[in-house]
């Protein structure tokens, strides 16, 4: 009978050498990538105050506003004015006379009529405004 002679396997090692090496890159890595923050030091001054200064966006135009109710009704500026569908392409006209760089928002209510909207977006064509935005808005918000 012959018996075969196993050789005795060595345990798995974990190499300590390579495992540091590799978190020491990491670590390096780490640094290198995160910013830190420097202390600013901060002082206390009083700046000087014009009385001809304009602030920012003053010498813009207001954004014209335009609402569409629920039941189609149009609603012209700030003032909340009910217009006509031609009232409100003069005032259109009107305000891009003033300033040609006029802004339009349109707030409509989510059941208001979409063929009111399309009219109100051709009269903004018409006074040649470029810049729309159109917002709906649901029954709770319009009651605010």
């Amino acid at each position: 009978m012959r018996f075969y002679i196993r050789k005795r396997r060595q345990p798995p090692a974990v190499i300590i050498v390579a495992l540091i090496d590799v978190l020491i890159v990491v670590l390096i890595f780490l640094m290198v990538t995160t910013t830190f923050k420097k202390p600013q030091a901060s002082l206390r001054l009083a700046l000087p105050e014009s009385s001809h200064a304009t602030k920012a966006g003053a010498s813009e135009a207001p954004t014209l506003i335009v609402s569409i109710q629920k039941d189609g009704t149009l609603v012209y500026g700030p003032e909340n004015l009910p217009v006509t569908l031609d009232r409100l392409k003069a005032k259109l006209l009107e305000a891009v006379a003033k300033n040609p760089q006029s802004k339009l928002a349109i707030s409509a209510d989510k059941d208001s009529p979409l063929g009111q909207m399309v009219r109100v977006m051709d009269a903004a064509a018409e006074a040649k405004i470029s810049s729309k935005t159109i917002d709906l808005f649901t029954k709770a918000a319009s009651q605010h």
